[in-house]
């Protein structure tokens, strides 16, 4: 039996078949039998990002969904909330429930989006987030609320719409002056950054320690993977992109995956990098208690300066005075 799983799930003793020819991949063969975790790296490291097993010639997969065997209700529904525009668009709703509000069905969404993350859903993401960008770049009263509302507990989805608005926040006050700059696309780069994760084991992303060496190896790979996601379903532009690869580079060159430095690194990556951090450090983790707004600042720029853009920083501080 064929069956097509993610290269995060392969194992030892599996037989596997290689979607490409054989020159865009470091192995001899397209079919082989997986004997080492190094091939299984070498696999990831080549950007592959599924593969087909014959379960005949070797060991079977876990029974569980691939994003193909996903109910087709993922393809059709919309992953939209109906109250996410109804909330944003009433005049009389006060800023703080607003703000609650916006945030909790932005969360739904992207909860959505990582169960099914097609082009169609992309696409309808991207329209959806358009009215949070607005939101954000129009209402600075709401904005302030929503600043203030991303200290909760961490999981992804929190996670991504916590840098979403914080990355809005901080291009708003650096490039909203600048009219090259489609603030739009911009917001759902920064909403998506994290969007690589949705092929990373979630017992490696949900783990309450330290990571392993070679879970570490996989985490590090979910820029490139949310690159190339994006790239195949061709619904952000270019530049924004940049944001999702890029997130995890530092300013001086510590970071990854390809330990860019300084002014190598785009705006878009210097500014979501930042948000990434903080929100990191003022989230509840099962292995450490969040710091809240003021002891996060403090800790990035007395130990962690190096790792950010000066300028972009600041400006960053600016938005919680």
């Amino acid at each position: 039996m064929i069956k097509r799983i993610k290269v995060t799930e392969l194992k030892t003793g599996m037989y596997i078949e290689l979607p490409k020819a054989w020159r865009a991949h470091p192995f001899l063969r397209n079919n082989f039998t997986i004997t080492s975790q190094k091939q299984i790296d070498k696999i990831i490291e080549y950007g592959i990002l599924e593969v087909n097993i014959n379960e005949k010639k070797g060991i079977t997969a876990p029974v569980m969904f691939t994003r193909e065997e996903q109910p087709e209700k993922d393809f059709s529904e919309n992953i939209v909330p109906e109250k996410l525009k109804e909330v944003i668009q009433d005049k009389k709703m006060a800023p703080e429930p607003k703000a609650q509000a916006v945030h909790l069905h932005s969360i739904n969404m992207i909860g959505k989006l990582w169960e099914n993350p097609s082009g169609e859903n992309i696409a309808q993401f991207k329209k959806g987030i358009v009215d949070v960008v607005d939101l954000i770049l129009a209402d600075d009263a709401t904005s302030d609320h929503l600043l203030k509302l991303t200290s909760h507990d961490y999981n992804t989805y929190i996670h991504s719409v916590n840098v979403g608005v914080y990355g809005v926040s901080l291009a708003k006050a650096i490039l909203a002056k600048e009219d090259k700059h489609d603030m739009h696309a911009l917001g759902a780069g920064f909403f998506l950054h994290d969007v690589g994760k949705v092929y990373i084991d979630e017992a490696i992303i949900n783990k309450p320690g330290k990571l392993t060496e070679d879970e570490m190896t996989l985490m590090r790979r979910h820029p490139s993977m949310g690159f190339k996601l994006l790239t195949e379903t061709k619904q952000i532009n270019d530049e924004c992109r940049l944001i999702v690869l890029q997130h995890h580079e530092r300013h001086d060159g510590t970071g990854y995956p390809r330990k860019m430095r300084g002014e190598d690194i785009h705006i878009y990556g210097r500014i979501c990098s930042v948000a990434d951090v903080f929100d990191a450090l003022v989230s509840e983790r099962p292995y450490k208690k969040r710091l809240n707004p003021f002891e996060a600042l403090k800790l990035m720029r007395d130990e962690m300066l190096d790792h950010f853009h000066k300028e972009v920083f600041e400006k960053f501080v600016l938005l919680f005075k």
